[in-house]
């Protein structure tokens, strides 16, 4: 892979979290996994890339075991200081 494929597939990944996010707002903070494919318009593995991502940085929580988890936001993310 290229370093413009990899940066190409990394900016995929970030707006692909930040559809997560407005679907989980949108959605009272809650939606199982197959909500989440079918309510997004992004290839099943980049939602799974993508809910992986902001679970690592503590903005969303994960519920269960694939197939079909619960995803929600956190009510309490990490703060960010810069």
């Amino acid at each position: 892979m290229t370093q413009q494929q990899q940066d190409t597939m990394i900016t995929w990944i970030g707006l692909c979290a930040g559809e997560i996010w407005r679907y989980l707002d949108s959605h009272a903070g809650s939606a199982s996994l197959k909500d989440l494919y079918s309510g997004i318009s992004a290839p099943e593995d980049t939602i799974l890339m993508a809910a992986g991502w902001l679970g690592r940085e503590g903005f969303i929580l994960i519920d269960g075991n694939l197939p079909n988890p619960q995803i929600k936001l956190n009510p309490k993310p990490p703060s960010r200081v810069s």
